[in-house]
């Protein structure tokens, strides 16, 4: 039984069984896939790709967690604590989803990282709007391309121009994403370093869920 720790916030990501990327799950998930054989954890360590199934895994946390604790974040059982897997492995599992990344305010908001598109600040979510370059009654489209991040004062100011009628610059062009801008975020925290190599790929464009 796993108690309630901050731990079970962080994410795992998942291979298939031929070692590529597919998805991101939750700890909990990943430990239960862990416990039921479905899936082994994959740490990489200088270099190479060690493998361990759950009670292998249990028994390096118990040495981790004596000599490199701080490297970990760790859950905590009735009976042991085991550290949070970065990685995990599907036993049984060759095929690779294809799916696009959603068009969601979510997604927009990471991929330009919460900046406005037009002063280039950065802004809570909520001092954030959204803003067709093209405005929809000038036939702009909802899509990746059209759609950028605005503070409310830059919207206010832009209204229903494009920016060069506003004499406003866009200081990015707006693209579709070819992996989840979520995920991106993820991979500038140093803990999740481990997942580069894996999702270097030009198919990986998987929401991070």
């Amino acid at each position: 039984m796993i108690t309630d720790s901050p731990a079970l916030s962080a994410s795992v990501l998942v291979l298939n069984r031929l070692y590529m990327a597919i998805r991101v799950i939750s700890v909990r998930r990943a430990i239960s896939m862990l416990y039921r054989e479905l899936a082994e954890v994959v740490s990489v360590e200088q270099g190479e790709y060690l493998s361990y199934d759950f009670d292998s895994w249990v028994e390096v946390s118990d040495a981790r967690s004596r000599f490199e604790p701080e490297l970990h974040d760790w859950i905590r059982t009735v009976r042991f604590q085991i550290a949070v897997p970065r990685i995990v492995r599907l036993l049984g599992y060759e095929k690779l989803p294809r799916v696009h990344v959603k068009f969601n305010r979510r997604n927009l908001y990471a991929r330009d990282q919460n900046r406005c598109q037009y002063c280039g600040r950065r802004h809570a979510t909520n001092e954030l709007s959204l803003d067709h370059v093209v405005p929809r009654s000038q036939g702009g489209l909802t899509n990746w391309e059209n759609v950028v991040c605005a503070c409310l004062a830059c919207n206010v100011r832009k209204g229903g121009r494009t920016p060069e009628q506003a004499h406003m610059r866009l200081i990015t062009r707006p693209q579709r994403p070819v992996r989840s801008p979520v995920l991106t975020i993820k991979l500038s925290n140093s803990k999740y370093a481990s997942w580069k190599q894996f999702l270097d790929y030009a198919y990986w464009n998987v929401e991070l869920r």
